[in-house]
């Protein structure tokens, strides 16, 4: 048994000498070694795969859109009905609209946001929608960039600073009829206050011509609380507003503007009623959802009493376009 073993291990040893007697054999040039490249070239830039380099091309083809549909409709939709019961107003507004791209712009609260929406948006635009999600986040790596993309539809939005090419190709996306969800401030709010909207998606919307939907979502960061990783039950509501559209010499700082006043008063019509809330709008008196201008723990103070008042409100039959 011995004598076996060792004479295994004496055919492995001269395997290996000749291996490596026969590597030293091949030349030190191409094809067996990588070329070498000239002293006078520069040497060319190695382009990251991931972030706002990572390619989702792929992702629009119909074997991934048929896969997507499957996730939107039999894992998405039975979670988000299951955990966020939401309701879903003002979907009448859309009616009227031709089946054309559009941009969707909504707040951000959680995570939970964009499943809620994928299964909140009406036809046609549900399945050829296309989410501008955080490159640094989303697309971090390969596995993540991957599963954001077939999904939830994602496409790399830098969001740290102006990106002309992250542009350029949610434009290109539109012109091929696709729509847009977008997220203006951001990222996801830290105390459950708004920030102030980024002009990127007014001027996205001015470039391509095309209607803007506002959105306002009101729940989700009960549902799932930021650092959290499972949901908990909470009630959720996404109300739908008029559809906006850019004036031919309207700035895109001006029209982003109106859509944040848009999405302020959807939550004031969620707050009280619809007639309230035109009231107070063409009064310019709309609640900000940017919360108060004062120290964090008068901040969360408001935020709870708002919660607590909308949550005890009993919303009049008239006031709300129904589901």
């Amino acid at each position: 048994m011995r004598t076996s073993t060792f004479s295994r291990i004496r055919n492995l040893q001269r395997q290996t000498k000749r291996l490596s007697r026969a590597a030293d054999i091949l030349p030190d040039e191409f094809p067996w070694r990588r070329a070498h490249i000239p002293r006078n070239v520069e040497k060319p830039e190695h382009l990251s795969q991931t972030g706002t380099n990572f390619n989702t091309e792929w992702a629009r083809r119909y074997p991934a859109r048929l896969s997507r549909a499957l996730i939107v409709e039999a894992c998405w939709r039975p979670i988000v009905g299951y955990y966020a019961k939401p309701e879903r107003l003002g979907t009448d507004r859309l009616a009227k609209l031709p089946d054309s791209p559009l941009i969707f712009i909504a707040n951000h609260r959680s995570h939970a946001d964009t499943p809620l929406l994928l299964t909140s948006i009406p036809e046609p635009w549900r399945h050829k929608l296309v989410v501008g999600a955080a490159a640094d986040y989303f697309f971090r790596n390969r596995t993540a960039g991957v599963l954001s993309s077939i999904g939830i539809g994602a496409i790399p939005i830098e969001r740290h600073r102006p990106d002309r090419r992250s542009a350029d190709y949610a434009t290109e996306l539109v012109s091929e009829g696709w729509s847009l969800l977008l997220y203006p401030e951001g990222g996801r709010s830290e105390d459950g206050w708004g920030v102030p909207f980024r002009a990127g998606a007014a001027h996205l919307a001015k470039k391509c011509d095309v209607p803007v939907v506002p959105i306002y979502i009101s729940g989700t960061r009960s549902l799932l609380v930021r650092g959290e990783k499972w949901p908990r039950q909470a009630p959720t509501t996404v109300i739908f507003g008029e559809p906006l559209v850019v004036g031919s010499d309207e700035r895109s700082r001006a029209f982003n503007e109106r859509i944040q006043q848009a999405v302020n008063t959807l939550a004031d019509e969620l707050d009280t009623d619809w007639w309230q809330a035109r009231r107070r709008f063409y009064a310019s008196q709309t609640p900000s959802l940017e919360g108060p201008d004062s120290s964090s723990w008068l901040r969360a103070w408001k935020q709870g009493k708002r919660t607590l008042y909308r949550k005890n409100s009993a919303r009049k039959p008239w006031s709300n376009t129904p589901k």
